[in-house]
């Protein structure tokens, strides 16, 4: 059922990020500039599904970690893909001292988990076995593919909004009968990215509380999870991480939070009300 939930989630959501790109390129350029706006999405996309997890990798300047490197980490990961029925996914190092972590993949047989520095530095073995256990939930739940696209989608839709608003400014918008112009065309071009961006943000919640759900079961426990949590929002507020704000979603708790203190937009549930849900759940085994 999730299965099928998040092929549909997916679907409404390429319906809804589509139709907004086509809009504004209608607005930009006509018939025309609806095609070329199209045919941008629809490159935007395939690129995302297949080199999503090779761009956050290099956004997050996140490396291979082997082994004998981190022995006790695998240890934890070896028994969770088990107790998940997942396959192996690669493992990552981001160069960070904020505690955090982050799964990408376009599903289970092509995916990675990325932990930072400072995550190995704090946690210990139970609060990181609850993290490692959320970003697998991502990889059984399939949901990375969701939340890549849904960003990819919001990209596209303010960079068309930006180019329109220099084509109006300009004076270069659509000439024929079919296209918007002038003042006709600005509420789409202002509220069109503040829809992407609304769509993108909750359709990310919806996925980390899905993610801490499935993850506990994982674990066989939420307490980890819940504790980590707590330790993981702290250690953003007082560690700022270097990265980039378009990879921010991906990470189990907003990397951004010092400088984007309780956004109205931001695409992560708030740590409270996740740490409750999870207390509110019962022991598994």
């Amino acid at each position: 059922m999730q299965g099928l939930g998040n092929q549909l989630k997916t679907m409404f959501l390429m319906t809804l990020m589509t139709i907004l790109v086509i809009l504004i390129g209608r607005a930009i350029g006509g018939s025309q500039g609806m095609f070329i706006a199209f045919i941008f999405a629809m490159v935007m996309n395939f690129g995302s599904y297949w080199f999503s997890d090779k761009l956050a990798l290099t956004m997050t300047r996140s490396q291979p970690l082997a082994r004998e490197e981190a022995p006790e980490l695998y240890a934890i990961v070896e028994k969770l893909i088990r107790q998940a029925n997942l396959p192996m996914p690669k493992i990552y190092l981001t160069p960070a001292s904020q505690p955090n972590a982050f799964a990408t993949g376009r599903n289970p047989q092509h995916a990675a988990i990325a932990v930072t520095q400072g995550i190995m530095q704090t946690l210990n073995r139970q609060e990181l076995e609850g993290v490692l256990a959320h970003e697998l939930a991502h990889i059984k739940n399939r949901d990375i593919l969701i939340s890549t696209l849904a960003a990819v989608m919001a990209g596209v839709i303010t960079t068309l909004a930006n180019w329109a608003q220099w084509a109006l400014l300009f004076g270069m918008g659509s000439e024929d009968e079919e296209g918007l112009s002038g003042l006709a065309a600005l509420p789409l071009i202002i509220l069109g990215p503040i829809a992407a961006l609304l769509v993108q943000m909750g359709i990310s919640r919806s996925r980390e509380y899905l993610a801490d759900e499935t993850g506990a079961r994982i674990a066989g426990n939420s307490a980890g999870l819940a504790q980590a949590l707590l330790k993981l929002e702290q250690g953003a507020a007082l560690r700022p991480m270097n990265v980039n704000p378009a990879a921010s979603h991906m990470f189990i708790v907003n990397p951004l939070t010092a400088q984007r203190l309780r956004s109205l937009f931001s695409t992560h549930p708030p740590i409270q009300e996740r740490v409750n849900r999870l207390n509110s759940m019962k022991r598994f085994h």
